[in-house]
């Protein structure tokens, strides 16, 4: 699966954890799009979106193998064929291309939503995977590596948590336990009315 351009990048980024208070100043990385597209569920999820839109990828193939027959029709022909017959060919292979040009572009716009969405949820349930992990492991910050806007200039890889995180989610999608939530922030508490 291609992995989108995904909006955790920044999350990532930001993920200073309650553990900041916590004297340890442990940091770690992690390429989310590589953990999320290495979890059973990414590989699955990826595997489900190759055989939902292959055969939309082998119609294209065969209408652009048309289209090359059209074009080396016309170019065989271009001495032979009348202006008229030229002209009928060239508008056909141009309604041809265009017909096909809209579609592959609707076909990926397609696929690129089904990506996002599929990102988001598993990227929603990783988040809460790594959350647990950086709590119970007193990490104070974790920085997402995979964007290419993430202003990380190196990171040892002795800090880089991404095949724990994978285990770590394999393991509770496999025992059938939903992830960890997130800790809810708290806020401000009501008073008593008086």
């Amino acid at each position: 699966m291609k992995i989108t351009r995904f909006g955790l990048a920044s999350l990532g980024l930001a993920l200073v954890l309650p553990a900041a208070a916590q004297s340890s100043g442990k940091i770690g990385v992690i390429n989310i799009q590589s953990a999320i597209a290495g979890t059973k569920d990414g590989q699955k999820a990826a595997s489900d979106l190759q055989v939902r839109f292959n055969p939309k990828k082998t119609e294209f193939e065969k209408r652009q193998s048309d289209i090359a027959q059209l074009q080396e029709q016309l170019n065989r022909g271009a001495n032979t064929l009348s202006e008229e017959a030229r002209t009928q060919l060239t508008r056909e292979i141009d309604q041809k291309t265009k017909s096909l040009n809209r579609d592959t572009e609707d076909a990926r716009s397609e696929l690129d939503q089904e990506e996002q969405k599929v990102m988001n949820e598993l990227g929603g349930r990783i988040m809460a995977v790594i959350d647990k992990y950086a709590k119970d492991k007193s990490y104070t910050l974790v920085l997402d590596i995979s964007s290419p806007q993430t202003p990380v200039l190196f990171a040892s890889s002795a800090i880089d948590i991404t095949k724990e995180i994978i285990e770590l989610y394999d393991k509770n999608a496999a025992a059938g336990a939903p992830a960890a939530k997130p800790a809810a922030v708290p806020g401000p508490k009501a008073t008593p009315p008086k």
